[in-house]
């Protein structure tokens, strides 16, 4: 039986994002009869523990070097090895492509020095970087999770106060959903929010917060707007056709934030929730046809198959 490993890890400083996308990488594997690994380690999260434990996907401890984490893949006698980290040894690839793997890596921009049988950028605008040997690139090869790919969203409620979904991955690395809470209620507009924060604050005013939660997709698909960074959920937005504004919290997403507000599909807030973003979002909150205008342009882009052809091309490898 065909064995695919894929290492990424998670955690409160590192944000989950690489691992939500190599579960629904994993998702399809699976349902295709092929055996998947995970190799690596979550930090501080119970809620990306929870993605594995109840999908049932194994995870092991990964090797600090590409050798010995050759040397496991080949105890486990795997096939290929799907690579999701920014923080692996540069000859990572290299080492297991030299022990008999297939390796795709999956990379936003840079691929980091990292040698692979196929490379996977699926940001809008990748198609115009060059990468090395074959590539996925762009939203055609988008991985969305089966409890994404499942939902639509939610009928407009015309006239009604707008539902405000705010979340920053989940984990909040950054710290900084406190301080886009406080945005929010500046705007003196009225809304309904959500607020998801690993660590419990009080918002005050018509905003609850939760913890980070299984329901975010049913959370998303019932937003009349999102706001969130510019990371691996605003693939999931899109596909949903959700209204989105975004920031950034981390330098690589700096990319794509400037590629899907200069396309329109999305809102620019800026990079801190100051008196320019808290202008921008009363002017969202205060006219639902812009939120729709942005969350129109979105739909489409994401077909939601994009899982089906990466496995596609990784298992043509073997």
């Amino acid at each position: 039986m065909t064995a695919v490993g894929f290492r990424c890890d998670a955690g409160v400083k590192s944000g989950v994002g690489h691992l939500v996308r190599c579960v629904a990488l994993a998702e399809e594997l699976r349902g295709r009869g092929v055996d998947v690994l995970f190799l690596g380690a979550v930090h501080g999260s119970d809620w990306a523990r929870a993605q594995l434990r109840e999908r049932a996907l194994p995870l092991v401890a990964a090797p600090r070097t590409p050798a010995r984490l050759a040397a496991l893949a080949r105890e486990f006698r795997l096939d290929a090895m799907v690579l999701d980290s920014y923080h692996l040894p540069a000859e990572t690839g290299a080492v297991l492509r030299d022990a008999g793997l297939a390796v795709l890596a999956i990379v936003d921009g840079d691929p980091r020095g990292q040698e692979a049988d196929l490379y996977l950028d699926q940001n809008l605008g990748a198609e115009r970087r060059v990468l090395l040997s074959e590539s996925l690139t762009g939203a055609r090869y988008v991985l969305l999770r089966d409890s994404v790919r499942w939902r639509t969203r939610a009928p407009r409620r015309d006239g009604a106060v707008p539902r405000v979904l705010c979340f920053f991955g989940g984990t909040d690395s950054a710290g900084v959903v406190p301080a886009w809470a406080d945005a929010l209620r500046a705007t003196g507009v009225p809304f309904e929010g959500t607020v998801v924060s690993p660590a419990p604050f009080a918002a005050g005013g018509p905003i609850t917060v939760i913890p980070p939660t299984d329901r975010l997709p049913e959370l998303m698909a019932e937003a009349d707007l999102v706001v969130t960074a510019a990371g691996s959920a605003i693939w999931e937005l899109l596909y949903l056709g959700v209204p989105t504004a975004l920031t950034w919290v981390a330098d690589n997403q700096l990319i794509g934030y400037r590629e899907l507000v200069g396309r329109g599909v999305a809102a620019g807030l800026g990079g801190a929730p100051g008196a320019e973003a808290v202008a921008a979002l009363a002017r969202l909150l205060a006219d639902p046809a812009a939120r729709e205008e942005h969350g129109g342009r979105g739909r489409g882009l994401v077909d939601g198959k994009g899982r089906e052809r990466v496995a596609d091309a990784l298992l043509a490898l073997l």
